[in-house]
Parts: C-alpha cells; structure tokens; sequence
C-alpha cells in the first residue's frame, strides 16, 4: 500500500532526506512538494516524484518553475495560499513541515484542521503556538509525529510506557563546535566558524542555533509541549559523541535511551512508517570502538541563549514566540556578517525585555509578536550606528 505524504520545505537537509528515504523505500507517493526559492533543485524533485501540487514560496521563483515544467501535469502555486494547499493535498495522509522559521505554523494548523498527521521538523510551530496545536491535535485525532533526533528519541523511549509518566526528559546535546571555550574566546567567531558542527549535517540556520545552544533551548520549549511535561522537567545534558540522542527517567529512577549513529533519516523514517520499523542502510554504532560515553553539564554562562530559552519558556505566552523571532533575525544578519557572534543572545536578551507578554496568543497575536521582534532588533541596530 502507497503511504501518500506531502513535503513542505523539499529542497533543505530535511526534505531532501525525506526523498531519500522515499527514494529507497519505493512505497512513499509524494502528492506535494514545497520549497523557498530553489527551482532547479525543485524542477528535479517534480521530475522524479511527479507530485500534483509544486509550491515555491516566491512568486516569480513559481512563475519560472511554471515555465520550465509546462509538459508536465502539476499545478505550481506560491505564496502562504501555495503552502497552505501543499499542505491541505487532499489524497496526502501525513505532512512534513520542514519549512524553517514561523512561516510553518498556519500550514500545520491547515494541514491538521484537513485530518493530516505531521511529521514535524519545524520547530516554531509548537515553541510559538504549541497551546493551539497540541490542544487541536487532540480535537482532530491527528498524529504529531517528531522528526528532530532529540524527540524521536524521546518518543521512541516512551514505547511501552503505557500511562507510566516522566519524571525528567534528558535531552542531549553536543555542545556544538564550541564546547568549553569561554564568552571572551568567543568574540571573533566568523560564520564560516560556526558553520563547522562537530558530528551533524545540518541547514545553515540550525547549525548556527546549535552553536550558541539556542537550538537546544529551542527543543527544550518543544518537548515541554510534546511530550506534556514541565519545562523544569527538561534537563539538557552535554554528551559530545552524539551517540545518545536523548532519554527519559521514570518515576521509579529507570533512565531509557535511545542510541544510534547521527543520521537524521533515522528519526525521519520512524515518524513516515511509526510504528513499523525498517531497514535503513547507512553505519551502525560499534560499541568495541564507542570505548566511552562522557556527559557534562551545559555552561548556561557562555552559552546565554539556553538560559534565555528556559525565561521564555517558563513565562510562557507570547514571549517564546520573541525568543524565536529575535534569534531568527539575528541569526540571518551574523550569517550576512553585518553584527558580530556574541550579539545574537545580546539582541535575543534585549527583544525579551522589551516585550510586553500575552498570556495566550492567537495566530495573529503570535505573527505580531514576531514582527514586534524584528522591528526591535531592526531599530536596536539603526540607534547603534548613529
């Protein structure tokens, strides 16, 4: 039987390793594919996949997509209504946002209210509207089916549990390329440097997120509403090889966790085919070579964004939705090399103060706050150059 599944964000490290694994399985049908502005790669994915909707997010990117694949039989769209209708296909069972950055939350909220499972990858949508989509998943009897290695692993842990509770999530990390060093030795860090992550292949984005630990504050916010656990209930350990990708501690004092090599087709695959398990070729761990895993407490000091992510996360409402929007603004100006490294947390710090938290926001509300967020930023830097 063909599983039918629709994948928005197809030209990234997400996407195109979920082609992969369509590619191997043979059993995967792609219904829709949607991607930012990258038409070559996307023409090339339609050829071969043949989906019925091709969604780019810029509109004159969709008219040269349109151009270059009229002898074929697919519908291109653009814009949020394109992403939207990718996400909505109606012969697809199960949706993989992995489109970056909050751009994702009205498609998963579409997709959903469509009676479609998500794969998830993105994660924004539950950081910033994860009251409105977890409380929907459940109004809907839809599936959210993580895709991160870290909450796959979670997930995987918790197999069996049946209503056995966690008492604390372990949620790994690798520290980044920058474990140990000091915020001082930190200073001159160019995006060429922090690009370098140690064990994972990754976007450029998340591999910057991954250096200054607010990706893992990020995951920190999402397995709070994943798995409906406090966020003190989240403990983020350093464990470098990147062996361990995440574990869960009982009531009774039982740890499980979830070992593999750093392949996120792993997590991928288990959220496409769950609960059936598959053979995925690729490396195997070898325990006689492993000889030892070592772990180590996060230096929240250093790496402020972490911290920050626990404010965000504990205050709640309409500030981890800030916290985000900050970073991701920040984030793209460091990769643009227009402000230097350590300023990422210092305008992530600065865009948190400043904003007056709503306890519950809408769609809109949350929209608005990252506008809010930008602007700050935007005018934080202007002031600065005067």
């Amino acid at each position: 039987m063909i599983k039918k599944i629709s994948v928005l964000g197809s030209t990234g490290s997400i996407g195109t390793q979920t082609l992969e694994i369509a590619r191997y399985n043979q059993d995967i049908g792609i219904t829709a594919l949607a991607a930012g502005s990258n038409v070559e790669l996307l023409e090339k994915q339609v050829r071969e996949f043949h989906p019925k909707i091709a969604c780019l997010w810029k509109e004159e990117a969709a008219r040269e997509l349109k151009r270059r694949i009229r002898d074929l039989d697919v519908k291109v769209v653009s814009g949020m209504e394109g992403l939207m209708e990718a996400a909505c296909e109606p012969e697809a069972q199960i949706v993989v946002t992995a489109v970056v950055g909050m751009i994702g939350i009205r498609p998963t909220i579409a997709a959903m209210e469509a009676g479609k499972d998500i794969a998830l990858a993105n994660k924004e949508t539950l950081v910033t509207a994860g009251h409105i989509i977890m409380p929907l998943a459940k109004e809907k009897g839809v599936k959210i089916l993580p895709v991160d290695s870290e909450h796959s692993a979670i997930f995987q842990c918790l197999q069996g549990a049946g209503e056995n509770r966690i008492h604390k999530i372990l949620l790994t990390a690798s520290g980044g390329p920058f474990r140990g060093r000091s915020r001082e030795q930190l200073a001159g860090v160019q995006p060429e440097d922090a690009l370098k992550h140690p064990n994972w292949s990754m976007g450029r984005k998340i591999t910057i997120d991954s250096s200054t630990m607010v990706n893992k504050g990020l995951e920190v916010m999402e397995a709070h509403w994943l798995f409906d656990v406090d966020m003190d209930q989240v403990q983020v350990v350093i464990q470098p090889a990147s062996v361990i990708h995440s574990m869960i501690e009982y009531e009774d004092g039982a740890v499980i966790a979830q070992l593999g090599t750093p392949d996120m087709k792993l997590p991928i695959q288990y959220a496409l085919y769950y609960p059936e398990r598959r053979f995925l070729p690729g490396d195997r761990l070898d325990f006689t070579k492993l000889k030892e895993i070592t772990f180590d407490e996060p230096d929240m000091k250093t790496f402020r964004g972490l911290k920050l992510a626990y404010e965000a996360g504990k205050a709640g409402g309409s500030l981890p939705t800030v916290f985000n929007a900050a970073n991701e603004l920040a984030v793209s100006l460091f990769l643009e090399k227009k402000i230097p490294y350590l300023a990422i947390t210092d305008l992530i710090q600065g865009a948190m103060e400043n904003h007056k938290r709503k306890a519950a926001p809408n769609v809109d509300q949350i929209l608005a706050a990252e506008q809010e967020a930008y602007d700050f930023i935007r005018e934080t830097l202007r002031k600065e150059r005067i």
